[in-house]
């Protein structure tokens, strides 16, 4: 029986690793691409061709290339190192070598761990690898994925062990955890909701696993249930995952589907644009889906019930005083800094420079990413529908921490944002974060 000491201190192993295997580091944009199913692969993988083009497609849908990929390494050969306070997990080969890779599974082999989080030798996968969303995935949609994984050029390359600190080397803590956490089975067709609804709820659930970062982590490193989809920070990234049920953050319960689409399909609509770890699973994955899947999908989250309150709470006397002190400031460098491309009244210059006045995302409760995104700037994704994407310049080393922290207050106070207010302390402390 695992003590709570010993549960706890593995949640917090748990929750680390899988942030860090679904935000890549910087750079994966060079190398993010999976491989074309080279000629006559059908016939070497047994399977045909049809069957292997769809498997391609799920993979994307899944992002598998992001975490079994190096950078400008060779895709799907493993090796990423996923560091965390308890030592370095390493992904695993997954292409069709059949001495390192996966060559030798059979596809009852690969279900079973996609199924139960299990490897071919019956040992406990770390969930890292999101096997509990994966474990929603149809056996048919299983059997296409291993389809196209055999039929990818096989990479020799041995897997690493993980360097693991005692007792977090110790996979039979994994039981407690899974007991916990984990609920196996296939994902189960809603009969009250459409087939678009059903469609979309398969691929958010289960392929996109969206919830493993948009639902808090609690203390005992699982997600909670009544609590999916409502927001959370995402473990050593420094990144917020905003609440997808809140129209106080990203909720999108006033987003038309056509604005959603856009936003998952091109990486910017007229409401905005994606950054930092979301922008990654755009360009990796979610740019490569068909319009009719990506619809499918914002059907499903726009009609998320909504499970905290949208009416901000009226400031205190601190905050309101803290506010004063530091709009006058703020006002100065974004007239300076800000406006030449967001315009005077943040009303933003669509569709290359989002609007700032009434965006969800400058006044979610969590202020860290709209100071990162002053501090580091960055680009949406490259995409098919927006390749050449406009970027932000990074204000680190020319704004000081009073001075990011005045403009941050001043956008998520003015132009009726509800927003409150920065401290130069949040300032500080974000400045050396890691950018991914």
């Amino acid at each position: 029986m695992l003590s709570l000491r010993q549960l706890k201190a593995l949640a917090v192993l748990t929750g680390c690793i899988v942030a860090a295997c679904l935000v890549p580091l910087a750079g994966a944009h060079a190398q993010a691409s999976a491989p074309k199913t080279p000629a006559g692969a059908a016939n070497a993988a047994g399977g045909d061709a049809a069957l292997i083009a769809r498997g391609e497609y799920l993979a994307r849908a899944g992002d598998c290339v992001a975490c079994h990929t190096l950078p400008a390494g060779k895709v799907f050969g493993g090796g990423r190192p996923m560091d965390t306070p308890f030592g370095t997990l390493f992904t695993p080969n997954i292409s069709s070598d059949k001495e390192t890779g996966i060559g030798k599974w059979t596809a009852e082999q690969f279900y079973t761990m996609m199924h139960t989080g299990k490897s071919n030798d019956g040992s406990l996968l770390y969930p890292a690898m999101p096997y509990t969303s994966y474990t929603k995935v149809t056996r048919a949609d299983s059997d296409a994925i291993y389809a196209y994984l055999l039929a990818t050029p096989p990479v020799k390359q041995p897997n690493r062990p993980h360097e693991l600190r005692f007792p977090f080397n110790k996979r039979q803590l994994l039981i407690g955890w899974r007991t916990l956490f984990f609920r196996q089975g296939e994902y189960e067709p809603d009969p009250k909701q459409s087939a678009e609804w059903n469609r979309g709820a398969y691929l958010v659930e289960g392929l996109g696993h969206c919830s493993m970062c948009h639902t808090a982590i609690n203390a005992l490193g699982g997600n909670v249930t009544s609590k999916e989809f409502e927001g959370g920070l995402i473990p050593l990234q420094n990144w917020y995952a905003p609440s997808l049920t809140s129209n106080k953050e990203a909720g999108l319960g006033d987003w038309s589907i056509e604005d959603i689409v856009g936003l998952l399909h091109a990486g910017v609509s007229n409401r905005g644009a994606v950054y930092g770890p979301m922008a990654e699973v755009v360009y990796n994955s979610l740019q490569y889906l068909t319009e009719e899947d990506v619809r499918a999908m914002a059907v499903y989250l726009k009609a998320l019930p909504a499970r905290s309150g949208d009416k901000p709470a009226p400031p205190s006397a601190a905050v309101a005083e803290q506010r004063s002190s530091l709009a006058p400031l703020g006002k100065k460098v974004y007239d300076a800094e800000c406006a030449v491309c967001h315009a005077a009244q943040g009303q933003g210059k669509l569709p290359h420079f989002p609007p700032l006045a009434n965006n969800q995302s400058i006044e979610m409760d969590s202020a860290v990413n709209p100071i990162r995104m002053v501090l580091n700037g960055g680009y949406p994704p490259g995409t098919k529908k927006n390749p050449m994407p406009y970027g932000m310049p990074p204000f680190a080393q020319s704004l000081s921490d009073v001075e990011v922290a005045a403009v941050v207050t001043y956008i998520r106070t003015a132009w009726g944002n509800h927003g409150a207010p920065v401290t130069v302390k949040e300032v500080n402390e974000l400045r050396s974060a890691p950018l991914y």
